[in-house]
């Protein structure tokens, strides 16, 4: 029993710790705000983040789309880079992508600490929604890989509900064994999608991109995490304010306790990204 309760005070207090981080980290954004706006891609630990909007992300992924080469594209938060750092084959991967978005206000802040700003956060839930909104626009078709059967197929209506005309190639659970793996990829590959989301959480999403990069051939391969949850509407986005500020991930950890653990990976980064600040 005393056991439990001192992890549960340290998950208590690392979340203690990370909310006072992003709430400084929040203040110190309105007196950065005339900081140079980063020109080319920059590395924090090692992980490349290149500093584009999210418009201009989407012009990339359409180019990448038009090529029919496959690419792939990572979005980079503290605790993806956290994990990077554990796994040098995570980081591998992520070096090798062809584009990476910053995906969270510890990273917005992170570069700041260079003396540089990037002009946006670019997150995976919300290229999910735009690149969908692009596709029904241009004629792109889309496939929803990841999650629960009943959460991927309510994502999948969602998403064609919200934008007429959009095609969904086809969707699949997350839930193969390895084994079934070749013909999940046989699956994706014969429905032709121009875009593949994949929620398979980090670094499964990503290793599964990489393993089969070349026999999946979508133009846009992109982990997305836990994104269909918002979608579907199983979890609630953040009030807009909220997401502004840096403070999302609070609002979801209010919906999921169990996240609270992995809070620990902020004042890990931001120390990290400090030491190797210049």
């Amino acid at each position: 029993m005393a056991k439990n309760s001192n992890s549960s005070a340290g998950c208590i207090l690392g979340g203690l710790a990370a909310t006072a981080i992003v709430i400084g980290g929040a203040v110190a954004v309105r007196r950065w705000r005339r900081m140079p706006v980063a020109e080319r891609r920059l590395e924090l630990l090692d992980v490349p983040v290149d500093p584009l909007t999210m418009d201009e992300v989407l012009t990339r992924i359409e180019a990448f789309i038009r090529t029919r080469e496959p690419h792939h594209v990572f979005t980079a938060d503290a605790s993806g880079i956290m994990r990077a750092q554990e796994e040098p084959e995570l980081l591998e991967i992520v070096r090798q992508a062809d584009l990476v978005t910053p995906d969270g206000a510890g990273v917005l802040l992170a570069t700041r600490m260079k003396g540089m700003r990037l002009p946006e956060r670019v997150s995976g839930v919300d290229l999910v929604d735009r690149i969908s909104e692009m596709a029904a626009r241009k004629g792109f078709r889309i496939y929803l890989l990841g999650a629960s059967e009943m959460v991927v197929q309510a994502a999948a209506g969602v998403l064609a509900a919200r934008y007429p005309g959009l095609i969904i190639a086809g969707i699949h659970d997350g839930y193969f064994k390895p084994e079934d793996e070749p013909r999940v990829v046989r699956d994706i590959a014969t429905a032709r999608p121009d875009v593949l989301f994949v929620a398979l959480g980090i670094p499964k999403q990503e290793q599964f991109i990489r393993s089969y990069f070349t026999e999946l051939g979508v133009p846009v391969m992109i982990g997305v995490g836990g994104s269909y949850d918002v979608i579907s509407g199983t979890l609630k986005r953040a009030p807009e304010w909220m997401q502004k500020s840096g403070m999302e991930w609070l609002y979801r950890l209010m919906q999921q306790p169990s996240r609270l653990p992995r809070l620990a990976a902020l004042p890990k980064f931001m120390l990290a990204a400090w030491k190797t600040r210049k």
